[in-house]
């Protein structure tokens, strides 16, 4: 199934179950303005909270959540065994891809994003709701382990290959700016494809991605999948985990 949609074929989904996620880097919580406008009939989920697992002294600054607690969260939204979920953000599709990641990797597969989030929507001409949606209690089981995912030990091995995706701004995998983490630098062996429009993810369809903490990893694994190919591995933890444990470092150009 393609996981990236349009307006018009969420619109055509018969009874969907819409999350909004929307969330900025080391921004505050945007409820307030999913209460302003929102999908109709979209459920607001913190992605801070709900989505992720709380930040520990290794794991990452957006570690997986714990199943018990994904599976409260997801069922609290009205996700049931056999919803078809929507995803969607502000726009720029990371908290979208790590929810839609989430929810796969939770063993839920008729998840899908919402292709440019809500302006994509605002822009075919759709309406808004506004103010809170309170669904009905889903009954969805969280099966944990439905796509491969990297620890330290695993990205350790897939850099010794070649087969590391580092997808951070270039001046943060050569070490020379690190604004969210304690220490800059790269996996050693990583190679770095910065996310962006001209990125070419597919071409590395093989490989496995990580970033800064493991969402716009999620969001490369997506745009892997969109072309066709199956979700790559993902370092969740990442590189905000990989220098909790201590490991080496690398800088510059690599290779």
């Amino acid at each position: 199934m393609r996981p990236l949609i349009g307006a018009d074929e969420v619109a055509a989904i018969q009874g969907p179950v819409l999350l909004d996620v929307r969330w900025t880097l080391g921004g505050p919580p945007q409820e307030a303005e999913y209460r302003e406008g929102h999908l109709p009939g979209a459920v607001w989920l913190d992605f801070e909270t709900r989505v992720c697992g709380p930040a520990g002294p290794v794991g990452g600054r957006h570690p997986l959540p714990d199943p018990g607690d994904l599976q409260e969260a997801l069922r609290e939204a009205g996700v049931r065994e056999d919803s078809t979920v929507v995803v969607y953000d502000g726009g720029d599709g990371l908290a979208a891809a790590r929810t839609w990641w989430t929810l796969r990797w939770a063993g839920h597969e008729r998840t899908f994003v919402l292709d440019g989030g809500l302006p994509a929507w605002t822009a075919s001409g759709r309406s808004l709701e506004i103010g809170p949606v309170e669904p009905e209690r889903g009954d969805l089981t969280v099966r944990p382990g439905a796509l491969p995912v990297l620890d330290a030990e695993g990205a350790a091995a897939a850099a010794s290959g070649g087969d590391l995706v580092d997808v951070r701004a270039p001046e943060r995998f050569r070490g020379e700016n690190e604004p969210m983490d304690p220490v800059a630098g790269h996996i050693p062996g990583a190679v770095n494809v910065p996310m962006g429009p001209r990125a070419r993810y597919d071409e590395h369809a093989e490989a496995a991605f990580y970033c800064g903490s493991g969402v716009a990893a999620s969001k490369a694994a997506l745009a892997v999948a969109a072309g066709g190919d199956a979700v790559p591995p993902v370092y969740i933890g990442s590189w905000s985990d990989w220098i909790s444990r201590g490991r080496r470092v690398a800088t510059g150009e690599e290779r």
